[in-house]
């Protein structure tokens, strides 16, 4: 197993730190401390450029929705599949770089000033894995929270249909901490769901019994 270097664990640290300390003033993206906030503020320029709205999702909404253990180093952004194209394009002269990924993986791009990665979830792409693909797909970003051209956090019934949607590991526990952390929206996400799909609210019901044997829920 790799082991981390010095510098970047130094950086982990002193970030978990800046979230906890300013966790009640973060209410947007735009107001990520470091490096990650220049990355979303880069983004969000783009978005504002392109007229384009978008959802932040994966670990940043996570902790954002209560996990504050989560200390993402990926941002996560939808985007409607009609204009991915046009973003990535544009991005490509506004300070970020495409990255690599196999035939039929979604898109990556780097942020060149700070070296995040951002990853797009595009609208209509099937989460899960080769063996075991979601029954739904990803909603256009209006569905799941963006609001006009600003960059938003994904509202939490979204988030965990999309973290249920990918079934990894990590998303399960994320989902476990969720409702750990939201015990009073457990009724509004289980309706959520049950306006998705059937095996989401069973897995649901499930994993809340998972997170309330590891503590109240």
């Amino acid at each position: 197993m790799a082991s981390v270097p010095l510098a970047v664990l130094a950086e982990q640290l002193e970030l978990a730190d800046q979230l906890r300390a300013g966790r009640t003033q973060m209410f947007e993206p735009q107001d990520l401390p470091g490096r990650y906030g220049r990355a979303v503020r880069a983004v969000n320029h783009l978005l504002h450029v392109l007229q384009c709205p978008s959802v932040l999702g994966g670990g940043w909404a996570v902790w954002r929705h209560g996990y504050v253990g989560r200390v993402p180093q990926v941002l996560d952004i939808a985007l409607p599949a009609d204009r991915i194209d046009e973003f990535l394009r544009t991005a490509s002269v506004c300070g970020f770089e495409p990255l690599p990924v196999r035939p039929g993986r979604w898109p990556k791009m780097l942020h060149k000033d700070t070296g995040i990665e951002v990853d797009i979830l595009p609208e209509g792409g099937r989460p899960g894995t080769e063996r075991k693909p979601a029954p739904t797909v990803i909603p256009h970003p209006t569905q799941i929270g963006a609001a006009g051209a600003a960059l938003r956090y994904i509202t939490l019934p979204a988030l965990i249909e999309l973290k249920l949607a990918a079934g990894r590991a990590r998303d399960v526990s994320d989902v476990v901490e969720l409702l750990r952390a939201n015990a009073d929206q457990v009724e509004p996400v289980r309706r959520h769901l049950n306006g998705v799909h059937a095996s989401y609210v069973q897995t649901f019901d499930e994993l809340l019994e998972r997170a309330r044997e590891q503590g109240e829920a």
